[in-house]
């Protein structure tokens, strides 16, 4: 079953020991439902990986940020460990190519869906930490994650930001929807910002509200308004 995930350990520099640890990380729910053998999927493997990010992600930030309180660690957290977050830079690691999808999820785009590009950051920790303990898993959160905190840290508060910024100069904020498309239960939603009836950036999530805050946060990068 395994891949050629030479390139992918490359980009991770983390060479496996047992490969198998990687064909888990990548196999979706809907493949391991589809192929009715012993393969299992990565829903383990993404659980254990995010206690890990949470724990190792928790740690850096209250060392690295000693004058923050308690509420603006979690904030700050928040926005680091967000599907938003997560899926954008798996997504531009390529993870989507390597997973085991079943026809119809492969056909709907699965390889490309936010929810699961995060789910992915979360499994290939958990097999990393499987594979070579805590201080190889840490050094993969340091190195994809925790960089450039304070560009990440803007997407929480990204609405807000952009709101304070169309209040200040006199502009009308508008979120227009552009489309919806997909069933009920998986839903995609994709919404424009729009100041003083000027488009700027889209974005789509399995919500409005998400959707909205990743338009608002591509806006105000776009705006220098980091």
């Amino acid at each position: 079953m395994s891949k050629d995930y030479s390139e992918l350990e490359e980009i991770l520099g983390y060479k496996f020991k047992d490969i198998s640890h990687l064909d888990t990380a990548f196999t979706h729910k809907s493949y391991a439902n589809e192929s009715h053998s012993d393969v299992v999927s990565y829903e383990r493997y993404e659980f254990l990986g995010d206690a890990i990010l949470q724990f190792v992600t928790s740690k850096h930030l209250f060392l690295e940020y000693p004058e923050k309180t308690e509420g603006e660690l979690t904030k700050l957290r928040a926005s680091l460990v967000c599907e938003y977050t997560l899926s954008q830079i798996t997504k531009n690691l390529g993870f989507g190519k390597y997973l085991y999808l079943s026809h119809g999820e492969e056909m709907t785009g699965g390889m490309n869906r936010p929810s699961i590009l995060c789910d992915l950051f979360e499994s290939v920790l958990g097999a990393i930490f499987l594979d070579g303990g805590i201080e190889e898993a840490e050094k993969y959160i340091e190195k994809f994650l925790l960089t450039d905190i304070e560009s990440k840290s803007t997407f929480y508060d990204a609405k807000s930001i952009l709101q304070e910024y169309a209040q200040g100069n006199g502009l009308k904020l508008e979120y227009k929807l552009i489309s919806m498309h997909g069933p009920e239960h998986n839903r995609i939603y994709s919404v424009m910002a729009v100041l003083e009836g000027k488009e700027y950036e889209s974005g789509s999530g399995p919500t409005k509200k998400m959707a909205e805050q990743v338009a608002a946060h591509k806006t105000i990068i776009e705006l220098n308004l980091e």
